[in-house]
């Protein structure tokens, strides 16, 4: 794709959950699909109809097991924050049809202990999980998401 034609792209709604702790360590999924070392918090589309907290319950649920009742939400970004893909995967991730993704991300703080999360509760999201400092999270996550990671950890005083 060219550059005009990557720049006419729209973003992809999308919800971004930050997990934490009673200890304030942030949950770090390993991307199932990834065979080198991936990292992220999880994420994921908006349904129709749905709106961003309804997303954001059902994306964490769907790719931890981690269920609303055993969660209390902190807050949610201010604003919606934007990340581009680089430009060589723009045309293979989601047919083409986003230059990236505009998230509404959200802070929960687990309130049940770490055995309710199940990573094959529903969709296969990540291989593995640990608990990691915003700061060690920020070194480890892909370039491109670094941006919107720290942005996000400094909106919800994680770093």
């Amino acid at each position: 794709m060219t550059p005009d034609q990557i720049a006419a792209l729209p973003y992809r709604p999308c919800v971004g959950v930050v997990l934490s702790n009673a200890d304030g360590l942030v949950f770090a999924g390993q991307r199932a699909d990834m065979a080198t070392p991936a990292l992220q918090m999880p994420q994921g589309g908006i349904d129709r109809g749905e709106t961003p907290e309804e997303a954001a319950y059902r994306e964490l649920l769907e790719e931890t097991g981690v269920a609303s009742d055993h969660v209390r939400l902190i807050g949610h970004t201010a604003d919606w924050v934007r990340y581009d893909l680089p430009a060589a995967v723009i045309g293979t991730r989601w047919n083409g049809k986003y230059r990236g993704q505009e998230q509404m991300w959200f802070h929960m703080t687990l309130t049940a202990s770490d055995s309710v999360i199940n990573l094959r509760y529903k969709d296969i999201e990540f291989s593995s999980w640990k608990w990691m400092t915003a700061t060690d999270l920020l070194a480890a996550i892909v370039p491109f998401k670094r941006e919107i990671y720290a942005r996000v950890f400094d909106e919800f005083g994680l770093s």
